[in-house]
């Protein structure tokens, strides 16, 4: 669509392929948004005319005889190939435009976690399976879309024994495998690439270390390569969670207050504000100790990020694009806001001439934990 970026658009049923030219000239933008913690999205807008096939196509494609029609959005860079997006189309609108002879078709979609919530398996039976052998086994199904299994064990293995319980599935696949990853203290996301066709099922821990992403650089005059970068600091928000543990002799509870100190998301910033919140997390008492401490450290994580920034960038003056579920560096800003951060979400904005992006990013305290950030 521009120089230095290609823009490949695939369609299809199960296998997608290059969609005919006469739609990539219907075609005006392109969105595809990617959240920690939540399914990625995007949408398709096109400018039609009022008597164009098209329509017709899009529209008949979002029902039967093809119930799923899969997209795949892929950005060339430089010659350098990523999927931006792999998933299914789920909502079609069109609206009248302001002449008589054109009309704007909007798609909407999820990524392929959208193919697990719609059959309903309640009460399919996973005799001496742990939670992770259920995962696997639930990702199998899926594997005719590429989907690759990428599952972390958890340090808390348990196999039920077959004579006194038999774990059996509650909801869709995706309600299942999401309240398998709660249950731990894990998240379950799914993530295109990294080829064309090939998905990543990520069941596991939040994960915040690694090589980071090149530094976004704020003021820094030819080196700048951020349009817009701003930080908020909400030094109240950060909260002590409790878990109950039960004295297996004396049935005692006992209430364990849980910093947010977990090595696989060590702290990005020095100066970390004291927690003014205290609260319970209920039904921990039921659990084994392991697992309330783990549930407990992961509730401690969502209430530590208290910086939090948000951008925007032009894609060639950066060089790539920004990845989300990633560690980037940011220079530029003052001292109590440089350092490394985590990407909370990322949205592509591409247009015919233009390819954008818009970011937020977290991390739990003030003055970076490093002296320098990778360029």
């Amino acid at each position: 669509m521009l120089k230095g970026v290609h823009l490949t658009l695939m369609v299809g049923p199960a296998v997608p392929i290059p969609v005919p030219q006469v739609i990539l000239d219907a075609l005006t933008s392109v969105q595809v948004t990617t959240t920690a913690g939540k399914n990625s999205g995007f949408q398709l807008t096109f400018t039609l005319s009022n008597r164009s096939p098209l329509q017709t196509l899009f529209l008949l494609a979002g029902g039967t005889p093809i119930p799923l029609l899969r997209v795949m959005i892929i950005a060339t860079i430089n010659g350098t190939p990523e999927v931006l997006m792999d998933g299914f189309m789920t909502d079609h609108q069109i609206s009248p435009g302001s002449d008589a002879g054109h009309s704007t078709l909007t798609i909407s979609g999820e990524d392929l976690s959208v193919a697990m919530k719609y059959i309903d398996f309640t009460g399919f039976p996973f005799p001496a399976m742990p939670a992770e052998a259920r995962v696997a086994l639930i990702l199998a199904k899926y594997a005719m879309f590429g989907v690759v299994p990428l599952i972390i064990p958890s340090i808390m293995l348990d196999v039920p024994i077959p004579t006194e319980k038999i774990p059996r599935q509650e909801g869709t696949d995706f309600d299942y495998v999401k309240k398998l990853a709660d249950d731990v203290g894990y998240v379950f996301y799914i993530n295109p690439g990294p080829a064309p066709g090939m998905n990543t099922a990520y069941w596991g821990p939040t994960i915040r270390v690694g090589v980071p992403q090149p530094a976004l650089n704020y003021d820094m005059d030819s080196f700048t390569n951020v349009e817009a970068l701003s930080f908020n600091y909400v030094s109240d928000q950060k909260a002590l969670p409790i878990v109950w543990i039960q004295n297996e002799e004396t049935k005692i509870p006992i209430p364990v207050p849980l910093p947010d100190v977990n090595p696989l998301s060590p702290p990005l910033g020095l100066v970390e504000p004291i927690p003014r919140k205290i609260y319970e997390i209920e039904g921990t008492a039921k659990l084994t100790p392991l697992q309330a401490i783990l549930i407990g450290l992961a509730k401690a994580a969502d209430t530590a990020d208290v910086v939090t920034g948000s951008g925007s960038l032009d894609v060639l003056r950066y060089g790539q694009t920004l990845k989300a579920r990633q560690l980037v560096g940011v220079r530029g800003v003052g001292m109590a806001f440089d350092g490394l951060y985590f990407v909370t979400s990322v949205t592509h904005n591409i247009k015919r001439g233009e390819y954008k992006q818009s970011f937020s990013l977290a991390r739990n305290g003030l003055i970076s934990t490093v002296p320098v950030v990778p360029a």
